[in-house]
C-alpha cells in the first residue's frame, strides 16, 4: 500500500469522526469536517492529476 493511499484513507476516517453527530460536538458545527472534507478533495485532485 502506497503513501498516498494510507493518508487518504486516514483523512477520510478523519472526516467521518470530524461530523457534528454526538452531543458534545454538536456545537462546533460543520468546521472540523468542512476543512478535512476540503484537504480529501485537494489530495484526491493532486493524486488523479499524479501530481502526489
Amino acid at each position: 500500500m502506497s503513501l498516498t493511499t494510507l493518508l487518504i484513507i486516514v483523512l477520510i476516517l478523519l472526516l467521518i469522526g470530524g461530523l457534528p453527530l454526538f452531543p458534545h460536538s454538536r456545537s462546533w458545527g460543520y468546521g472540523p469536517s468542512g476543512i478535512l472534507g476540503m484537504v480529501v478533495i485537494v489530495l484526491l485532485i493532486l493524486v488523479l492529476l499524479g501530481k502526489l
